[in-house]
């Protein structure tokens, strides 16, 4: 699908309400079920530390990513905003908050590819199960899996006030 948004080439995430004053009221509606295709997207990237899959430093991580990003100038539309994580290991995780452009000093990455999307709802210790159902679902439009990022689309605080905790899956299918 090739999606036109200001600079994004991907589905908005958000709508425009905000009943929390922290995370937007989440739309993932889009993401459901198509492929998505990341051009040269521009990404800010940070890693987290994990305990057995749990991240220990995720908030100051996403202070520090939407901080570089605001101080650049490079944030986009909130209907747009994403952050993509993906874990290396049980230990460590990274983490992709995409931007409209580099940031001097801060480690600046591309994506590019074709993905596979689902959406899911529910607790972090799902994961496992979206993983293997993304997976699937690449393989059923014909890829290869790859890489699996997952973009929770609010804080824990957040997903109890909007009432669900929706996660956008994406697998790399070329």
């Amino acid at each position: 699908m090739g999606y036109m948004a200001g600079h994004a080439s991907y589905p908005a995430t958000y709508t425009e309400r905000n009943e929390t004053g922290c995370c937007p009221a989440p739309d993932v509606s889009a993401w459901d079920r198509c492929t998505v295709e990341f051009t040269g997207q521009p990404f800010l990237r940070r890693m987290t530390r994990s305990l057995l899959h749990v991240p220990v430093n995720m908030s100051r991580t996403m202070t520090a990513l939407q901080a570089d990003a605001q101080r650049a100038g490079v944030v986009p539309e909130t209907s747009h905003a994403l952050v993509l994580s993906r874990e290396l290991s049980p230990w460590r995780a990274e983490h992709l908050m995409a931007v409209t452009g580099p940031v001097e000093g801060a480690d600046n990455v591309e994506l590019a590819g074709t993905f596979a999307s689902r959406v899911f709802e529910g607790p972090f210790r799902d994961a496992g199960s979206w993983d293997r159902d993304v997976r699937a679902y690449a393989e059923s439009l014909g890829g290869h899996p790859g890489d699996v990022y997952f973009c929770y689309t609010t804080c824990p605080a957040c997903a109890k006030h909007y009432g669900k905790n929706n996660v956008i899956a994406l697998a790399r299918i070329a």
